[in-house]
């Protein structure tokens, strides 16, 4: 008999995944830019200058993923891209004044999950502390593959 799926953490952390990105979908639409455009910024917010691999390696995304929407943040004026000076083949992204303001801006949807939430700041912090554990957890057993069903345990 399977597992029904709200026994499933996979199935939990996806559906919840899911509902924050449905939560902050008006607020980064009012603000004219989507979620995965919110992450990059997130990301140059943590270290500015980072290069599209170094921005895809971050987010666990291929660069050709990160090209396009890391375009339509330059078209915004939310940043810019310079090739580098030392490996043309490398693309440094930088943040403006207005990406600046525009993550300044964003602080919103972190206090409307929290909000929304019922949970205290403390609490949702151990909460991600806990999923991200099981994520780097996951992530260093064999890419995460099943095991042989056939392997002796």
């Amino acid at each position: 008999m399977p597992i029904p799926l709200d026994n499933q953490i996979c199935f939990t952390l996806y559906s919840a995944s899911m509902t924050i990105t449905r939560t902050y979908k008006p607020m980064l639409d009012a603000m004219g830019i989507t979620y995965p455009q919110y992450l990059m910024l997130c990301v140059l917010g943590e270290e500015d200058g980072m290069t599209i691999g170094a921005i895809a390696g971050r987010l666990a995304l291929e660069s050709s993923t990160v090209t396009p929407p890391v375009k339509r943040l330059e078209q915004a004026g939310l940043v810019e891209r310079q090739r580098s000076k030392f490996d043309e083949r490398q693309v440094q992204v930088r943040l403006t004044d207005a990406g600046r303001a525009m993550l300044a801006r964003s602080s919103c949807l972190g206090d409307t999950l929290t909000a929304r939430s019922g949970m205290t700041p403390d609490e949702l912090q151990a909460l991600n502390q806990q999923v991200q554990a099981l994520r780097d957890a996951l992530a260093s057993r064999d890419g995460g593959a099943l095991p042989d069903a056939g392997a002796a345990a």
